[in-house]
């Protein structure tokens, strides 16, 4: 079995590191937004966790911290993402069968989505696509961590 590294080429492995670093940039962001809107530093982090859909996660924390409910809030953010009914259907093959299915949803993103679109043949693109997902998924975690703390000392 082809570890995900040999599969994927160097500009591709680049291109996704950078995306990562970039998303783990936006999860600083996120976080020190959450706290600083009057959030607990563990509802940014666990929402990031269990959610994983930052644009989902920006438009629940904004509508909490005016003052809206988490029920509207919820309601907004799956409405946002929809878009991953479709994403679903045209990677199935990509993300797998069984157990794989359940992790391959969690992490599924617009940005590891375009990347396993991106490629030509099926390995390739399962390869950039758990790449950028795990990748995405472990820098946006560590950056809403250090926002949260950074706004935690801010406010």
């Amino acid at each position: 079995m082809r570890s995900i590294w040999r599969t994927l080429d160097r500009r591709l492995a680049r291109d996704i590191g950078l995306v990562c670093l970039a998303d783990g940039v936006v999860g600083v962001s996120y976080g020190a937004i959450s706290v600083g809107g009057g959030l607990p530093l563990w509802l940014p982090v666990v929402l990031s966790i269990v959610v994983f859909a930052g644009a989902s996660q920006f438009l629940f924390v904004g509508i909490v911290a005016a003052g809206g409910s988490p029920i509207a809030a919820m309601v907004a953010g799956l409405l946002v993402n929809t878009r991953h009914l479709a994403f679903g259907l045209a990677l199935s093959d990509v993300i797998g069968s069984g157990w794989r299915r359940w992790p391959g949803s969690h992490l599924m993103t617009d940005e590891n989505v375009a990347f396993a679109m991106g490629q030509d043949e099926l390995k390739q693109r399962r390869a950039a696509y758990w790449a950028g997902g795990i990748g995405i998924f472990v820098c946006w975690n560590i950056g809403v961590v250090i926002g949260g703390l950074a706004g935690s000392v801010i406010t």
